[in-house]
Order: structure tokens, then C-alpha cells, then sequence
């Protein structure tokens, strides 16, 4: 049995609906996980009643756990080939609807095999001590619609069941048989172009069932007769200095019996005792609240407040409520909180700004995705948010794609914030094509998921919208259900800068860029663009092409290169569809790439560098800028864009120009006035730092070095000094710029190289729309291409710990040459890149005579395990994870 926590959405007086949300303890949830079986309608006779009842035999049917979709079930089986390799989807029966169109506006294609509705059935025991206790089924999440039958009889239909982001209890207490085994069958509908499904907007193409099924969890839920719903602890602090933290407690109620009942709801909260009485009439919902001033022990002094982890540490504390009968528990449940109140307010600029505990943020996070096909994964899950936090990532956004409980289980527990809400792009946004059930199913699954979702401490806000803000009913609507669930948090009513009649100016903005700019874009935006000013929702350099060893997961032989049709098919939809601008950049910038190699090289150092200067410009800018999403961070299937890591979890070019901007305490080069700046992005103030700057010319001569003392407040962004213009001598095409900055023991704690054209872009910001600036005048910096050769020689040595395994990599550049863009990799002994890799650094420039060690924590032991070094000007090498010298040279 698991410990678990229900919450309430009921919309009918003759239906238990409701929602599970965090684990709890007393009642008994069984996950009917295993032991399904799926199948077509169109292939059956039978009706609900038949299916539904044990002594049917299933013939034929695939054997399946839940949650799965109907498509990765028969993936799963093997009777879908990899939908994600090659093109692989457009020869799936119905993948074959119209080419880059967004598939949930259309309908499903006549010859679709999911036009059908499909079978999901399962027999599973009841134990006969649950006799005379409250029995209800509880769905995590149906896309679309369903009928639900349970041992031969129907206890909901598709005209009950409509929602994919709706949860439900039912209660079947007189339909189940207790000491023996019992049955439900649930025959699943796809989502209509007219529903509010689940969609992929423009970011990849749709699986052909359009997600159908039962892709939440299926339990058996055990209650006395009465359930206690959606425990929530609410946080107040009465001052700045958090010594007292005011505590708001509530919890729903549900009677299931046909009897008035008194009783009483008590428990402990943070370790403070609370109770109270209760009068509950036949089958009613109530909703409990505890407040700080009626019930003075929530007034709690010195709390272990919880924080985001570049803030401090994410402290959980248990709440645990109980409801009793004359003395007896009917329903006990227990929830982890966070005691930590999040704010927002519009600065005087109008910008949308955070705060956590009374302490701004700036909010860098990046854009996030399930699995197409909304499969589990708990170990992914866990890598991918290893790589957010390696980042220095403070915040993920979901738009729509409402993770599971482990997810956020785990942000909570990690202190990673998460912005999430509705998404775009079709009948979620369609309003004016809303029909009254539309909008019945819409304040559904908005309840389901306020309650589902409100006690977690990782949530941020909460957003009504996303490219737009609904009409003033529908927000109203959405407002008034987050004032009865007690939402803890900010919402905003989109993603985008539009104002509304009810809430105001939403202080955001999502204005773009969504395909590749170039470094200089952000800091030299006059304010008409995406630049670094405001909180911009959703913005980025576009494609991120990723390496070769991940290419030819996803790609045929012959399609790897020359970049082909599968190159579009797995970039997004519309506009995303090619890497037009990308490809000309590079053409401008770096010069033409003919070889796989070299395309892909000058790729990831594009990617590190737009990445870097994205996040540095509103680093630099805070609280002018207020916030930065990403577009994105990870994709839904392999892709070549939008990512900072690829779906494999290889980590090129763009994570680490990310990391590399986003380290606690950074040193960093101004595009738009040639000015050093030193970010603290700790909540603590930095003393007695030395700063210093070294520009070479593309020979490597010195042309200028500056050192400085310098003290940054906590959370501050100091400007250290400028570079004179006349650092950059006229006759070198490219000049290098070292930065450096060292704590007060001399120790080396920020380490920033850039390379700059002598003549900077000029962008056409008339003519910039929210897809992308172009340049009038591109900067140029082919002569990178003609750098001289350069001779690395690399240890690697591999240590272990209780921890694992960790390798250790010395680089040295003994020739008189700079090492540009040097880059290491972990392969497995058959060539393949081990992943995910955690290394400290990468994609490094190594100066004439200059050493360096790089270290990474590898995911688990790998025997024959090889690091390769490789880089623009050096010969590329292999060496062996033992403690060997080798010399790589170009």
C-alpha cells in the first residue's frame, strides 16, 4: 500500500470526482499498475458490459502496465517501429496527416487506426477486510474522454469523462465485491480538433493517437466514511527577518455516507498540534481551514524556512491531518510543504518581478518537456534535473505538459522552481470557439490540477494563458477557482505582454527571439525586441544541432549529411521547420562548412556562445531584467532544436555556454560598451575580489590586461571596469578577451574567454519581429577558421569514491599556439557518448603554456570507458581511463 493525498474537483452531485495529488498515510492506495491489457474497439464485438465482467477472455490484446498511452503501448510491443527514428511516424497508420501542420487543429485522418475508440482492461483483487469501508477507482489522467465500467456495469460515460488534464475518484463501493477478484475495462476516445487535449504547438510533430489513453495512474483508493481531501499549508511571514512565520492550514472533506456525521479534524503541522470539530450532512463537501489567528500555534517562531537551492537549502516540513469518528481515524493523510511565501509585483518599469521569503529573484530558467509519447522515466527524470541545477538553473516552465507527482516531488525536495500553466496554439486558446461544455471542462481541469498541484513548495505561478490571455469571463472563471482551492501563489493571465480587463498588465513579455541571434543581440536590443529587459517567458538562439553520436541515433546513414529531410522532419513545425537563419549565420559569421565535422563543430560554439550571452545580458541587466525562459531546455523526441541538452542527454555547446553564464559568482564582457561586470548570484556578499582582463590580438599578442579590487554586494551586479577601445588594434580581425576573477585567498573562482569581430554586428532592429532580428551588417570571424595548429597533451585519470566515479583531465597547451574550443567527451568502449556526464567545465580555450583540469562525475562505471579530446586547431585523441600522457595535435 502507498501513502497518499486526494484532492477534490467534484462537478456532479451523483459522481465521487476527485484527485490525487502528494503521497499520504491512513487510507489505502493500491496502483493498479500492472496487468492490463489494450486493444482496438474496431476489433472487437463485445461491448463495456462484456469486457467489463471477469469471465471474459481477452484474445489478441497487448499486455501493458498504466500509465501508458495506446502508442506506447503497441511502441513498446513492437508493433510500431521507433516512432523517433528517421521518419519512421509518417508510415504509422494515421501519421500521415498533413506535413508541418499543428495535428490537434486537425482531425484525426478517415484511415486512422485512433479514430477508433480503444479497450483498456484489468482484474484485480479486492481484500475482504475492505468490506464496509468506502471503495473508489481514482484516475490520474484520461486523454480524452472515456466509459468506465467495472464488473459489467457502466459507472461513467464520455459525456462525464472529458479532459485530459482532469483527475477522478469514483466511487464504486456497490460496485466491487470484496474477498474476490473484479474487473474494470475503460474504452478511451481520442481528443477531437475541438477539445482541449494534449498538444506539441510547433514543437515537434504529434504522435499519430494524439496521446490517447490512460496516461495517468490507475488506483484502488480505501476510505472510511469520511475522506479527507488536499492537505495544504499556506505561508505568511510577518517581517523581513523570518523569525515568525505565519502557518494557514486547509483540507476538503468529503462524507461518502448517507448520514450526518460529527467528527473531528486534527493533526500536526511543522510539529504544532491542531484540531477542530466538524458537522458534516449526507454526502457533503466541505472545505476546513485553520488560521494563524484563531489557532495562535501557527504563529511559528524560528521556521526552517524552505528556499530555492541557489538561495539557501529547500527545507521540508509534514503536515499530517486526520478526520475521526468518535474516536475512530477515518482517513489520515500526510503532505511534505515548504514554509516559504512566494510574491510577485511590477517594478517601476513595469516589469514582472519575483520574490522568495521577501528576497528578488532573478528567474533563469529554461523551457521543459515530457516524452512525446508521456512515458515515465524516474531515473531520466532525476538525470535531466541533475543537469538543470549543474546549470545553475534556478526555474523550469511547463506550458501545459503537467508533469507527474515524482516531478515535482523532486523539484520540491531539490529547491528548483517551476513556473507552469495552460498552453497555446489551439483549442486552449480558441475562445471564441468554446462551446458551454468547453468551458465546463476548462474550470474542470483547472480545479483538478489547483488542487492536485498547490502544496508543493517548488511552485512559482501560475499562468491562465500563454501566447494570450483569455477573454475577461473565461479569466474571471480561472481566478475565482484559485481563490476557493486557496492557490498559494502568483498567477499571471499569459505568458505574453497583452493586458486584460480584469488583472491588468501581466509584466512579462514573450517577444522572441526563437531562432538563432547572435551574441551582441541582447545587451544592444534599443528596448523593441527580446533583449535583457523584462522577464521574457519564452525567448532563445533557436537550433542546437547535436553531435554526431546523437545524430546517428535518430538518423539513417544517409541522412546524417548532407542535412536532409529527416533534418527537417526533426526540427519543430512552421517557421521551425528549417535551420535557414541558423545555416546563414554561420555562413556570414564562420564561413561555409562543407564537412559534417566542421558544420558541426562551428555548431556548438555558436550554440555557447549565444547561449552564454543570452543569460549574461540579463544577468548583467537585474533588476531591469527580471526574468529569462529558455526555449528550451529539453525536446519531447530527438531534435535539432531548442534544447540545452539533447533528448539522449549529451550535453554540447549551448549547456555549457549556459553554465558557464550562470555560475554563482561570475565575471563577464558587456557587448554594448565593452564594460566587465562581476554577477553574484549568492545571497551573500563577496569581498576583497581581484578582477582582471587580457585582450590579445588573433596572433595572441597582448594588446591590453587590467587588474582590479573589487567588492560585490549579495545578489549584486558590479560594474568593474571598461576596455578602452583602443584595446582592439585595427589590423586583427578577431581579438580574444581572458577574464579572470579570484577570490581573496588568490584562488580562481570565475574564468571567461570570448572572441570579438573588430567590427561588431549591425542589426536591423526596424524590421525585428518576434521571430528574429537579422543583421544589416554581419560581424565576421571566419579567420577563426585559419587559426594556426595547436598541440594539446591530456591525462585522464579516473577516481573512485563512495559517491562513484569521477574522472580527472589535465590539459596542457605547450605550443605557441591559442587551443580554441577544446572539448572533452566521455565514450563507451563501442565509441558511443556515455551520458548524462557531469563535467566542470568545457569547450575551454587554452592559452600558449597554459594547464588546466577538468573533472566529471560519470553516471555509473562503464568498463573500456575512453575520454576524447577534440577541438577547432588540435588533432583529435583518445585516451584510455587510466593515468596516461597523450598528445593530441593538430
Amino acid at each position: 500500500m502507498f501513502r497518499r493525498t486526494v484532492l477534490t474537483a467534484c462537478l456532479s452531485s451523483a459522481l465521487l470526482c476527485l484527485s490525487l495529488s502528494a503521497p499520504a498515510i491512513h487510507a489505502e492506495q493500491t496502483p493498479l499498475h500492472d496487468g492490463w491489457t489494450l486493444q482496438s474497439a474496431c476489433k472487437l464485438q463485445d461491448d463495456g458490459a462484456a469486457i467489463s465482467k471477469n469471465a471474459y477472455k481477452p484474445q489478441g490484446w497487448f499486455a501493458t502496465p498504466v500509465p501508458a498511452t495506446v502508442m506506447a503501448v503497441q511502441v513498446a510491443s513492437g508493433a510500431i517501429k521507433d516512432p523517433y527514428y528517421g521518419m519512421n511516424m509518417r508510415e504509422i497508420p494515421g501519421g500521415d496527416y498533413p506535413y508541418g501542420k499543428v495535428f490537434s487543429r486537425l482531425p484525426m485522418p478517415q484511415d486512422s487506426p485512433y479514430r477508433c475508440g480503444w479497450w483498456y482492461r484489468k482484474t484485480f483483487a479486492v481484500p475482504a477486510t475492505d468490506k464496509g469501508k468506502t471503495l473508489s477507482l481514482h484516475f490520474g489522467g484520461i486523454n480524452y474522454r472515456a466509459n468506465i465500467w467495472v464488473n459489467g456495469k457502466q459507472i461513467a460515460d464520455d459525456s462525464k469523462v472529458a479532459g485530459a488534464y482532469r483527475t477522478y475518484d469514483f466511487d464504486v463501493t456497490a460496485n466491487l465485491v470484496t474477498g474476490q477478484q473484479n474487473t474494470v475495462a475503460v474504452e478511451t476516445f481520442a481528443p477531437t480538433e475541438n477539445d482541449l487535449g494534449i498538444n506539441w504547438v510547433d514543437w515537434n510533430p504529434a504522435p499519430p493517437d494524439k496521446d490517447m489513453g490512460l496516461w495517468g495512474g490507475v488506483s484502488l483508493v480505501t476510505d472510511g466514511p469520511v475522506a479527507l481531501r488536499s492537505p495544504l499549508v499556506t505561508t505568511h511571514f510577518t517581517d523581513d527577518t523570518l523569525k515568525e512565520a505565519d502557518l494557514s492550514v486547509y483540507a476538503e472533506l468529503h462524507n461518502a455516507t448517507d448520514r450526518a456525521i460529527h467528527g473531528k479534524i486534527n493533526g500536526t503541522v511543522a510539529g504544532v498540534r491542531i484540531e477542530q470539530s466538524v458537522d458534516l450532512a449526507p454526502n457533503e463537501d466541505k472545505s476546513v481551514a485553520f488560521s494563524p489567528e484563531q489557532y495562535a500555534q501557527l504563529k511559528v517562531k524560528n521556521p526552517r524556512v524552505w528556499w530555492p537551492y541557489m538561495m539557501g537549502k529547500p527545507n521540508l516540513e509534514t503536515a499530517t491531518l486526520r478526520f475521526t469518528e468518535d474516536g475512530r481515524i477515518s482517513d489520515e493523510q500526510t503532505v511534505r510543504f515548504g514554509i516559504r511565501e512566494v510574491t510577485s509585483d511590477l517594478t517601476d518599469k513595469g516589469y514582472r518581478l519575483f520574490k522568495v521569503n521577501d528576497k528578488p529573484i532573478l528567474i533563469r530558467g529554461a523551457g521543459w518537456s515530457q516524452d512525446m509519447l508521456l512515458r515515465e522515466n524516474p531515473d531520466r527524470l532525476r538525470d535531466q534535473l541533475k543537469l538543470v541545477k549543474d546549470m545553475h538553473l534556478n526555474t523550469i516552465r511547463l506550458e501545459g505538459k503537467l508533469e507527474t507527482e515524482d516531478f515535482f516531488h523532486q523539484t520540491d525536495e531539490q529547491g528548483i522552481l517551476v513556473m507552469l500553466g495552460w498552453c497555446c496554439c489551439d483549442r486552449w486558446e480558441q475562445w471564441d470557439k468554446w462551446t458551454p461544455e468547453t468551458m465546463d471542462v476548462a474550470k474542470a481541469s483547472l480545479t483538478s490540477q489547483m488542487l492536485r498541484l498547490r502544496s508543493h513548495a517548488s511552485l512559482l505561478v501560475w499562468l491562465n494563458g500563454s501566447d494570450n490571455p483569455p477573454p475577461a469571463n473565461v479569466e474571471s472563471a480561472y481566478l475565482a477557482i484559485e481563490q476557493q482551492t486557496h492557490w498559494p501563489n502568483p498567477t499571471i493571465s499569459s505568458a505574453s505582454a497583452k493586458t486584460t480587463s480584469v488583472t491588468g498588465k501581466s509584466g512579462v513579455k514573450m517577444s522572441g527571439p526563437y531562432d538563432y541571434v547572435g551574441p551582441s543581440y541582447w545587451l544592444t536590443d534599443p528596448g523593441k525586441a527580446g533583449g535583457a529587459f523584462g522577464f521574457n517567458t519564452e525567448t532563445g538562439p533557436g537550433p542546437a544541432p547535436p553531435q554526431l553520436s546523437s545524430l546517428k541515433k535518430f538518423m539513417p546513414s544517409d541522412q546524417v549529411w548532407p542535412p536532409s529531410k529527416v533534418w527537417q522532419y526533426h526540427s519543430g513545425i512552421g517557421e521551425f521547420a528549417k535551420m535557414d537563419i541558423f545555416n546563414s549565420a554561420m555562413k556570414t559569421t564562420y564561413g561555409s562548412a562543407d564537412a559534417q565535422a566542421e558544420y558541426l563543430r562551428i555548431a556548438q560554439t555558436m550554440t555557447y556562445d549565444a547561449e552564454r550571452a543570452m543569460f549574461e545580458a540579463y544577468g548583467r541587466n537585474k533588476y531591469t531584467s527580471t526574468g529569462v525562459i529558455q526555449w528550451m531546455l529539453n525536446n519531447a523526441w530527438p531534435s535539432m532544436i531548442w534544447h540545452l541538452y539533447d533528448y539522449y542527454l549529451d550535453t554540447g555547446g549551448g549547456y555549457f555556454g549556459t553554465k558557464k553564464a550562470c555560475e554563482p559568482l561570475h565575471i563577464q564582457y558587456s557587448y554594448d560598451d565593452r564594460s566587465v561586470y562581476v554577477i553574484n548570484s549568492t545571497y551573500e556578499p563577496a569581498s576583497h575580489l581581484e578582477a582582471s582582463v587580457k585582450v590579445y590580438d588573433l596572433k595572441m599578442k597582448e594588446e591590453f590586461a587590467q587588474a582590479d579590487r573589487i567588492d560585490v554586494a549579495a545578489d549584486g551586479a558590479q560594474k568593474t571596469f571598461a576596455i578602452p577601445e583602443s584595446a582592439f588594434a585595427a589590423d586583427s580581425s578577431v581579438h580574444f578577451v581572458l577574464l579572470e576573477l579570484k577570490d581573496a585567498a588568490g584562488k580562481l573562482v570565475s574564468r571567461n574567454f570570448y572572441w570579438l569581430p573588430q567590427k561588431p554586428t549591425v542589426w536591423d532592429w526596424e524590421k525585428s519581429n518576434w521571430l528574429v532580428t537579422l543583421p544589416l551588417k554581419p560581424e565576421d570571424m571566419s579567420a577563426l577558421r585559419s587559426l594556426p595548429a595547436a598541440h594539446i597533451e591530456a591525462e585522464s585519470h579516473l577516481l573512485h569514491s563512495q559517491a562513484g566515479e569521477t574522472v580527472e583531465v589535465r590539459l596542457h597547451n605547450p605550443s605557441k599556439a591559442l587551443a580554441f574550443q577544446v572539448a572533452v567527451a566521455a565514450k563507451s568502449k563501442d565509441g558511443e557518448d556515455i551520458t548524462p556526464v557531469l563535467w566542470s567545465d568545457n569547450y575551454v580555450e587554452l592559452l600558449p603554456g597554459e594547464s588546466m583540469t577538468l573533472t566529471a562525475q560519470l553516471p555509473q562505471h562503464v568498463a573500456g570507458a575512453s575520454i576524447e579530446v577534440s577541438g577547432w586547431n588540435i588533432n583529435s585523441s583518445t585516451l584510455r581511463l587510466a593515468s596516461e600522457v597523450q598528445t593530441a595535435s593538430r
